[in-house]
This record gives structure tokens, C-alpha cells and sequence, in this order.
């Protein structure tokens, strides 16, 4: 009879049936998630970038996040970024440098960058990158007077390194300087005719004076003491010439294990009719990290990180998602969150 009552008793009692959890919702390109995984990447690519200039983080494109198992995702990033006004040897962090404006005749780069999240920690496996400068049209539409970026191998822009260089070497009591790479020219015909370079440079284990007698003995120090160095210089040509230098050294910078010293990428003091055959500064970067545990590390799936337009992708996935009916027990997904994200800087 006790039994009997018991099981009634049982049977009578309310029944909580267990709601599934909700899936995990995909990630936006403003999300911060999205945000610390884009930060890595923007460290990774000036890490390993060896000419040039920094980029800074102007926009996230688009990002996927594939599913590895417990704990493990691989996440493929577009990211458009923006040139700096630091070179790539200047030990200046990056949020202190300065985006170069528009009127500056910006330099857009573009990347896909494939990291790992394993227990937490992201990590870059490979990134593809490629940069482009504003249209000139563009430029000279909002900025008729605006000097537009010049060919690294005109004349002018050789002469105007080589004098500079030379003019800081003749009054210098330090090390003789050597170009290593000119990063940048411009040329304004009006109303004055003037060029305006920026090049890097390397102390020799000669000093200016002793280069005088035979700067072909001068060789540039080796990794453990390497000193490079920017400079600038405005050279007026017509009416009058006339030519202002500013050169400043960085103190020695110990590379990275997995990433080749500044002087064994390019050729040990450039002369200044050689000039890597830059037209202007282009990111050109394709690396895959050495240390990647993932195998395949260099793969960017054309079904992940298409050509097609992102935002377009995002309004048909919405529609696709509005039409899809959910399972009995589960909470609706929200629309997939906008991409691409929040432009920081401006738009080229």
C-alpha cells in the first residue's frame, strides 16, 4: 500500500522538461572578441613586415570562426588598415603613431589573417597582405594642391636622398650613415618646386670622418649592435635651392628569432639608384608562422574569406535566418551582427 501511495505521489509531481541551450551566436566585427583577435593580427603583420611603414587597424572586413574541438577555433580575418607615419624599424608603439591623412595621399592595406584560439590564447598561424595608395584623381579632387606620391626611382627623388644623406654625413661627428631603403617622395611643381623624401638608414662601423677617406671600407654593424635610423628631408629646387635634413637614430634593436634582421633583407647600404623597384611603399607580405601547430597554416579557403561583398553576404544571411524555422525547446539566434565593422580613421 506505502508503494502504491509513493508511485501516485510520483506520478502527481510537476515535470521540468530541459530546455537545449541556446547556440552560441556568431561573431560581429565590432565585437570584442573580434577586436582583440584583430589587434594580434595588426601586431603579427608590422612584426614581420621589413619595409615601409607600420599599419594601424581602420576597419574589420569580415570574420569567420571555425570550430576545432574543446577549447580550439580558427578565426580568418579581413582587415583594412591604414599606413602610419612610423617606419617599420622605428621602436615607437604603435598606438602612438599617427595615421597619415587623406590629404597626406594615404596607403590602404589589405589582409586576410588566419589565427588560432586554443584555451584562450590567439595566436597567427599565416597572413596574406597587399597595400595600394589613394587614386591620384581622388586626391586631387578634395586637394587640388596636394603633392601626390612620386616614383622612388625619379631623379629628383634620387638626388634629393643623395644630397641629404651626404649633407648630414659632412656635418656629423657620429657614425657614417648608409641608406638602407627610401619609403617615401613626393614632388610639388607649384608654386615653388620642391621634394620631400623619407628614408631609413644604418650606422657603419665607420664615422663620418673616417668614411672620407674610404667609404668603401664602411660596412653596417652587425645584428648585435645594429643602429638604424629615419630621415627627412625637404629639397627646394626652383627658384633657389635649397635643402633642410633631419636624421634620427633608434639605438640597437634586437630582432625577432623568427624574423630576419633588417640588413639581411635588403641589400647592406643601398645605393640610392637602387631602390627594390618600389613605385611607393607596398605592404607585400605573405607569412606563415614557423611556431604554428595547425597544420595547413597558410590555407585561406575561398568559401571563408571570399572576394564577394561582405555586406551584402550579411543583409542575404539575415533574410536566410528570418525564413528558417527553429527547433522545438531552442531560443531564436539574433540576426548575425553587422559586418563589416566600424570604420576608425577614414575611408579610401
Amino acid at each position: 500500500m506505502k508503494a502504491l501511495v509513493a508511485l501516485i505521489l510520483l506520478v502527481q509531481l510537476p515535470i521540468h522538461k530541459a530546455v537545449p541551450a541556446t547556440p552560441s551566436a556568431p561573431l560581429g566585427c565590432d565585437d570584442p572578441e573580434s577586436e582583440a583577435a584583430a589587434e594580434v593580427a595588426v601586431s603579427y603583420i608590422n612584426g614581420h613586415s621589413h619595409h615601409g611603414y607600420k599599419f594601424a587597424l581602420n576597419r574589420i572586413e569580415n570574420i569567420r570562426v571555425l570550430p576545432q574541438g574543446l577549447n580550439n577555433e580558427i578565426i580568418f580575418l579581413e582587415l583594412d588598415l591604414l599606413e602610419t607615419t612610423c617606419h617599420i624599424l622605428s621602436p615607437t608603439p604603435l598606438a602612438n603613431c599617427t595615421v597619415r591623412s587623406f590629404e597626406q595621399h594615404a596607403v590602404e592595406g589589405d589582409c586576410d589573417v588566419k589565427l588560432q584560439k586554443l584555451n584562450g590564447k590567439l595566436s597567427v598561424l599565416a597572413s596574406k597582405c597587399h597595400s595600394h595608395a589613394d587614386s591620384g584623381e581622388d586626391i586631387i579632387q578634395l586637394c587640388p594642391d596636394c603633392p601626390l606620391l612620386a616614383s622612388l626611382n625619379n631623379t629628383e627623388v634620387l638626388t634629393a636622398v643623395t644630397a641629404a644623406l651626404n649633407d648630414h654625413n659632412s656635418k656629423t661627428a657620429g657614425a657614417y650613415l648608409r641608406l638602407i631603403e627610401i619609403g617615401r617622395a613626393k614632388i610639388q611643381s607649384h608654386p615653388v618646386h620642391i621634394v620631400s623624401v623619407e628614408f631609413a638608414v644604418a650606422a657603419t662601423n665607420c664615422s663620418a670622418k673616417e668614411a672620407k677617406d674610404n667609404v668603401e671600407a664602411c660596412q653596417l654593424l652587425p645584428d648585435d649592435q645594429s643602429n638604424f635610423g629615419f630621415c627627412t628631408a625637404v629639397m627646394v629646387m626652383h627658384p633657389s635651392q635649397n635643402l633642410r635634413v633631419d636624421c634620427q637614430l633608434y639605438g640597437h634593436q634586437v630582432p625577432t628569432p623568427d624574423i630576419p634582421s633588417f640588413s639581411q633583407d635588403t641589400s647592406a647600404g643601398l645605393l640610392p639608384n637602387v631602390v627594390q623597384g618600389f613605385t611607393n611603399h607596398n605592404l607585400r607580405l605573405s607569412h606563415n608562422n614557423p611556431f604554428a601547430s595547425e597544420s595547413s597554416s597558410s590555407e585561406f579557403p575561398t568559401s571563408v574569406l571570399s572576394a564577394k561583398s561582405v555586406a551584402k553576404r550579411a543583409v542575404a544571411e539575415v533574410a536566410q535566418h528570418d525564413k528558417v524555422p527553429h527547433p522545438v525547446g531552442f531560443l531564436p539566434l539574433p540576426p548575425p551582427p553587422p559586418c563589416p565593422g566600424k570604420i576608425r580613421h577614414f575611408k579610401i
